[in-house]
């Protein structure tokens, strides 16, 4: 892989602004929160080789989730959660083998008791990427009037990614908090964000988003 250095990034970005991307899709009038994946699995990397330090994406995420709660916006928790006999894994785990450790009531699977996350919160259990692959998520959002989902969590090149992708494809309009998402490496992480924000939805410092909650 080639060294992107600062000649090459301009470049990429005349590139893309002659193309036509990068268009802001802005805010629509019902938000959701989502959090994809902050499990132990993917947030101690003492317990899991998956895992990365998102120590400061937990402090960034329980921020949207306290003004979500303060205005009245759905919290929705994203989990990857396999059979413990693994009835229900696909391709996904052949591909990624390691992703066996997120079996439903392992402590892999657990999502960070870290996040401010209550009872009656609703928890998307996932055997995909996606948070809308083979879940109710888009019923769920589409029969509460929802418009914009926010999308949290990680990691920005796998599951953000794949929950934006969709997020879009069913017709609402995808935030990403720039600071809430993250990844187990920088390269990726830049790389997808810049992609998403080109093609798929917005990439905001959560200082806007947030702002964006308390003004409506």
């Amino acid at each position: 892989m080639g060294i992107m250095t600062t000649e090459t990034v301009s470049n990429t970005h005349d590139l893309y602004q002659r193309a036509g991307l990068a268009h802001r899709l802005g805010f629509g009038l019902a938000p959701a929160l989502v959090v994809v994946d902050m499990q132990i699995g993917f947030t101690d990397p003492e317990q899991s080789p998956l895992a990365a330090n998102l120590d400061q994406e937990i402090i960034v995420i329980n921020r949207l989730i306290a003004a979500a709660r303060l205005h009245g916006i759905p919290v929705i928790f994203a989990a990857i959660g396999f059979d413990p006999k693994q009835a229900d894994a696909d391709l996904w785990i052949e591909k990624i083998p390691t992703l066996s450790r997120f079996t439903v009531g392992s402590s892999g699977a657990e999502i960070d008791p870290r996040l401010q996350r209550q009872a009656d919160d609703l928890v998307i259990i996932k055997q995909c990427p996606s948070a809308f692959f083979g879940t109710p998520l888009a019923s769920t959002l589409k029969a509460q009037g929802i418009d914009t989902l926010l999308v949290a969590g990680c990691t920005t090149s796998g599951c953000v990614r794949a929950t934006v992708v969709d997020a879009i494809s069913h017709g609402f309009r995808p935030i990403i908090p720039l600071e809430a998402v993250g990844d187990r490496a920088q390269e990726p992480h830049q790389a997808n964000l810049f992609d998403m924000d080109s093609k798929y939805g917005d990439v905001l410092p959560v200082d806007d988003v947030i702002q964006y909650l308390d003004g409506r």
